[in-house]
């Protein structure tokens, strides 16, 4: 009988740890939460800009899960979705026609690093910086478009 209790006293503890551990990396990483594109502050070269965007972080094990909407200068919609680990591995994105994998690297704790593919040739590499006070997010993104062509865009989100 007090074996049996120590093993689930034991377990409830450490589900409790791990529990915590989860809150305190989700509370201490700045870039968890939501953002929303700010249009004014963007740059697009050579454009046209989003309509509108929004991405929402959360923390798991040792990296991000992502989901993302935009729309596009068209009308047309774009929902994104990936879960990476902080281990420069490729893992798969879902949503994004010209991306099937994304792996990221956190540089330190405001800048992560991200190299997405398509049948495993780069199409954008991304650096992404979150500000010292955890409100703005600048995304500085250098690829080649399904045409072929050549961009860089610098996307400035505000942390709602």
């Amino acid at each position: 009988m007090k074996h049996s209790c120590w093993i689930i006293c034991t377990v409830a503890v450490l589900i409790v740890g791990f529990v915590g551990l989860e809150l305190l990396a989700q509370a201490t990483d700045p870039l968890v939460g939501t953002w929303e594109l700010n249009i004014a502050k963007s740059k697009y070269n050579p454009g046209p800009p989003l309509k509108s965007s929004s991405r929402m972080f959360e923390a798991v094990a040792n990296g991000l899960k992502y989901s993302g909407k935009s729309v596009k200068a068209d009308g047309t919609t774009l929902g994104t979705q990936w879960t990476a680990h902080f281990d420069g591995k490729d893992y798969p994105i879902t949503g994004d026609p010209n991306t099937d994998t994304m792996a990221i690297k956190r540089i330190d704790k405001f800048t992560i690093e991200g190299t997405a593919k398509k049948a495993g040739k780069v199409t954008y590499r991304v650096k992404h910086i979150v500000s010292q006070d955890g409100k703005v997010s600048t995304l500085t993104v250098e690829g080649t478009d399904a045409q072929g062509k050549p961009y860089n865009n610098v996307l400035v989100f505000d942390k709602k």
